[in-house]
């Protein structure tokens, strides 16, 4: 079996750390425990993953001193009151500086026990086992831990880079296929804005995609990390060039917090996000008409959303206005200026603006 992990070096110094990707590593006892050395573990899930792979980690991780919190799933545990509980738990258990706490699920799962990691004695070890797609390509890798704000997402958290990000293959098959979908945004996200052959690759493979191909999931999950691990290693926190992954992000973040992080999965926000976001690079003329289609006809094939919630460009603009990607009062956006390109701009007309707000991709 270890002949088919792949790893991905994140380079940051003393910071640094790898992406460990592959088939059946929640299952490999011997291999799990070398990763996972800390005596005394909290490992956070939710009442959708924990029955799957609890008890599989709990038989491998058999000698270490090993306690589990369940919460319930979905974005809206992302909240100071989920956080406080882990923390409780911690102060129970006694988790010390040299503890671990281990992120089994999805995204949510991730951003919440690594801010969790981030706070506790000023930042413990953390390790995601993420369980989607989105997870494994996205949310588990780069360090962004966070929970959310009535007023808008991911509002309060840290950088806290993991320890080893450990991405099972083997997971993405029990994925419910709305949970799988949503995935896929962020992976046309890394292509368009940082990999033109990835993209290319992907319109090859709608049917194996669609179909989860092992071996096509495997590759695109190490493509995508691979983009993303190199993006972090230049720009950790995010002063330059790591803005470009919000691609869609600030207009599918005002989606999330307009349906009060419930209605929208994040991968279905950031696809629609990603639509107005190519509707305005086009209205900048950075991009053509074509490239516009082309990605969004790509969305359409895997049957991502794209048209985005009808809402007053007035309710538009206070939600975007939240959101922490503002600076000096501006709104930023990440527009693509080719293939495989992706800038930020904010300084965007608001005439230009508020017809983007109201453009539809079936009109």
């Amino acid at each position: 079996m270890s002949e088919s992990i792949r790893d991905i070096e994140v380079s940051l110094g003393p910071r640094s750390y790898r992406i460990h990707s592959g088939p059946g590593l929640l299952r490999d006892e011997s291999w799990l425990c070398e990763r996972i050395p800390h005596r005394r573990i909290l490992l956070v899930s939710d009442e959708n993953v924990a029955p799957l792979y609890l008890d599989r980690l709990q038989a491998a991780l058999g000698e270490r001193e090993l306690h589990s919190q369940v919460i319930p799933a979905g974005e809206a545990e992302k909240t100071l009151a989920r956080l406080g509980e882990i923390h409780d738990h911690c102060a129970q258990i006694g988790l010390p500086r040299d503890g671990v706490i281990l992120a089994l699920g999805g995204g949510v799962i991730s951003d919440l026990a690594g801010f969790a990691a981030a706070t506790w004695h000023r930042g413990v070890d953390f390790i995601p086992l993420p369980t989607t797609l989105l997870a494994q390509v996205d949310a588990a890798v780069g360090g962004k831990t966070a929970i959310n704000h009535p007023s808008g997402k991911n509002l309060i958290g840290a950088f806290h880079q993991p320890r080893a990000v450990i991405a099972d293959s083997d997971t993405l098959t029990s994925l419910p296929e709305r949970e799988y979908r949503a995935g896929l945004a962020e992976v046309i996200k890394h292509a368009v804005i940082a990999d033109p052959h990835l993209l290319h690759w992907l319109e090859a493979r709608v049917r194996q995609i669609k179909e989860r191909d092992p071996g096509t999931l495997a590759d695109t999950v190490i493509a995508c990390c691979r983009i993303k691990a190199k993006i972090v290693s230049e720009d950790e926190t995010e002063q330059g060039r790591r803005a470009i992954l919000n691609f869609g992000h600030t207009f599918g973040h005002a989606i999330e917090t307009a349906g009060k992080h419930g209605e929208w999965l994040h991968g279905e926000a950031v696809a629609a996000g990603m639509a107005l976001a190519l509707e305005l690079s086009r209205r900048l003329e950075l991009i053509d008409e074509d490239y516009r289609n082309r990605i969004i006809g790509l969305m359409k094939a895997l049957e991502l959303p794209v048209e985005a919630p009808r809402m007053p460009p007035e309710q538009w603009l206070d939600l975007m206005g939240r959101d922490k990607k503002v600076s000096a009062g501006r709104i930023r956006f990440i527009v693509v200026d080719g293939p495989g390109s992706a800038v930020v701009r904010d300084a965007v007309d608001p005439a230009t603006l508020h017809e983007v707000l109201q453009w539809s991709p079936s009109r």
